[in-house]
């Protein structure tokens, strides 16, 4: 049993072996148990969403429990997470109140909170998250935060393992172009999970794109641990040499935070090399391709490549719905 799911990091590998076990199970039909009948999941959405949404409202309903949305700002009030904060702006309810209202209601809360891109030191320590955590006594699920998408990161290895087994596999993270810096929540979590999983990981960028420094000391620290290795290259090209797995991702780089004008003329020179496209993937082990969706065809992969029987977009999307019901078993049974 789990109390949170914040991050990967936060549960031991033997925990989420449990988690990707149960998700297999659940997939194949062969629990079909109501763990959450009676039970209501708040879930907290600062942002858009497709698959988190869906997933979980029927996850939640195919477990016996009912989903319960707020928007903050459009169905529920604008929120303050600061601390000692003189609220006379355009903030109406301080989450010190929202949260301990709404776990009188509900067994857990997931919440959604993108990356601002305004403040990098704010920001990378995921505050709104970490707020949620700090005055609920109810579990907190992370459905995609400033820094972290473990859910996404545990679909993703879940979907690795179905179509690989238990093997390690050499493992591709590619920044890919984008035409505006995006957050790096996804790129994060795949590549701590990865190592957590063992997976020898090869991270790719062009220069001024690394990823948080203390993140990268992280996965150092589990690839060791599990077996597996990380390396890091500039070369787009020769990144796809020998690699079994390809996950393809943008994101901002730390340089420009708060200066999204500047990160945009830095990777306009990047726009057509950094794309996954049949030539790089003729340079790979027969490799799938992973993306989190959605996904800009064309500019992030080519439809060949994204429409071709290695592409795995689908069941990496359905396998959200099967881990995230794993995770609300875990947490609430």
């Amino acid at each position: 049993m789990i109390n949170d799911f914040l991050i990967t990091s936060g549960h031991s590998r033997e925990q989420l072996e449990r988690l990707i076990a149960d998700a297999f199970a659940i997939k194949s039909a062969a629990n079909a148990s109501k763990p959450l009948a009676g039970k209501s999941v708040a879930l907290v959405f600062f942002n858009p969403s497709l698959r988190t949404r869906a997933s979980m409202q029927v996850g939640i309903y195919e477990l016996g429990g009912n989903p319960v949305i707020l928007e903050p700002g459009g169905t529920s009030w604008t929120l303050e997470y600061r601390e000692g904060v003189v609220m006379d702006s355009d903030k109406t309810e301080h989450l010190k109140e929202f949260v301990r209202v709404l776990e009188r209601y509900v067994s857990a809360i997931g919440v959604r909170t993108f990356a601002e891109l305004k403040d990098w030191e704010t920001e990378r320590t995921d505050p709104i998250l970490n707020a949620f955590a700090k005055y609920a006594s109810v579990p907190i699920i992370n459905l995609e935060s400033a820094m972290h998408h473990p859910c996404q990161a545990m679909a993703d290895m879940m979907t690795i393992r179905e179509r690989f087994g238990e093997k390690k596999k050499k493992v591709l993270l590619t920044w890919a172009w984008h035409p505006k810096p995006l957050p790096m929540a996804v790129p994060n979590s795949f590549t701590l999970a990865a190592a957590q999983f063992g997976h020898d990981l090869r991270i790719s960028h062009p220069k001024g794109y690394e990823l948080d420094g203390e993140l990268l000391a992280e996965i150092e620290t589990h690839v060791k641990v599990n077996g597996g290795s990380v390396e890091f290259t500039n070369d787009i090209d020769t990144a796809f040499d020998e690699i079994e797995v390809v996950y393809a991702k943008s994101w901002g780089s730390k340089d420009f935070y708060g200066d999204t004008d500047g990160d945009i003329r830095e990777r306009a020179a990047y726009r057509d090399k950094w794309i996954v496209d049949e030539e790089k993937m003729a340079r790979s082990n027969d490799a799938v391709f992973m993306h989190c969706l959605p996904v800009r065809r064309n500019v992030i992969v080519t439809d060949s490549v994204i429409d071709s029987p290695n592409s795995v977009v689908i069941d990496e999307a359905e396998n959200r719905l099967h881990v995230q019901k794993a995770i609300l078993t875990s947490l609430l049974s």
